[in-house]
């Protein structure tokens, strides 16, 4: 039997808020991410992802905090980047409560980090996120800081060199695709999961669970890392915006407004859809 597919909330982090935008930018406050975090896991979500967002644009990684609350509340393994440079900042992240840590900026400029960071943590620990964006000679390359920065490197080439250097795992996300919710990029994640043998979690695009659906039934993606889905979802019924007044923008959370590209799904409700469809993932008991 094949391994169960991962469905894996992912929350970007600003400062203390979760935020979400559309191809990585105009970010929007959402809420506090450990109410998300410990909601997800209680709705049964395989893993979480937290990302830091603009932390490799200001230099620093403000997560220690929220990982060490979050992770006294779930028990599921928590991915955490932004802003990891050093064997240290590995350390530090994976101390706080981190079960993963995912590096993109600071591989690319030392691609040694992927070797030395697998050798001291293990490969099981060390993913290398890769963010891309498509050329208008339809070539696919590698940005870092949201999907601000050009590195020049193709994609594939780095997928199957990030894998050489002992990566345990890529986290692929399409930014021409992501809080689109057009779909998937699927072209680009066949493309990559061909050129590897280690687990690929792909992210960016789902605005509804058919999309989820296609990627899951034409790709061999190990995980699928879903946002606007679930938060959508989650603020649909449980919208909050005390406390927030000078923190970043919070229009959105004040309008009441449901975006209508984006469908409101909770990750049982996809869990069970997709297990319909006979795409084989963990279906939990539902905790709440």
């Amino acid at each position: 039997m094949s391994l169960a597919l991962r469905i894996i909330p992912k929350l970007d982090i600003k400062g203390s808020n979760l935020v979400k935008g559309i191809h990585l930018e105009g970010l929007r406050v959402l809420g506090k991410p450990q109410s998300f975090a410990k909601y997800y896991y209680e709705n049964g979500a395989d893993e979480l992802i937290y990302q830091d967002v603009v932390a490799s644009l200001y230099g620093r990684n403000s997560l220690q905090d929220i990982i060490s609350k979050t992770a006294k509340e779930i028990f599921i393994p928590l991915n955490v980047g932004g802003g990891i440079r050093t064997i240290q900042d590995i350390s530090t992240i994976l101390l706080a409560g981190a079960d993963k840590v995912s590096i993109n900026t600071s591989a690319i400029n030392n691609p040694e980090l992927i070797s030395s960071a697998a050798n001291v943590f293990g490969s099981s620990t060390i993913v290398v996120s890769i963010e891309v964006i498509k050329q208008t000679n339809g070539k696919y390359t590698a940005f870092t800081d949201n999907g601000r920065t050009v590195t020049g490197k193709e994609v594939i080439a780095w997928a199957k060199q990030v894998e050489k250097l002992g990566a345990g795992e890529i986290s692929l996300t399409s930014v021409d695709h992501e809080g689109s919710g057009k779909g998937f990029d699927l072209t680009l994640a066949k493309s990559v999961t061909d050129a590897v043998s280690i687990p690929v979690v792909v992210h960016g695009g789902a605005g509804k669970m058919e999309h989820v659906l296609s990627l899951a039934k034409e790709v061999p993606a190990s995980g699928i890392a879903i946002a606007s889905l679930f938060h959508y979802n989650y603020i649909k019924h449980h919208r909050n915006t005390d406390g927030y007044e000078e923190e970043g923008n919070i229009d959105f959370l004040k309008s009441n407004k449901i975006l209508s590209n984006i469908q409101s799904v909770s990750i049982d409700e996809l869990k069970s859809y997709l297990l319909q469809h006979n795409i084989f993932c963990r279906k939990h008991e539902t905790l709440i």
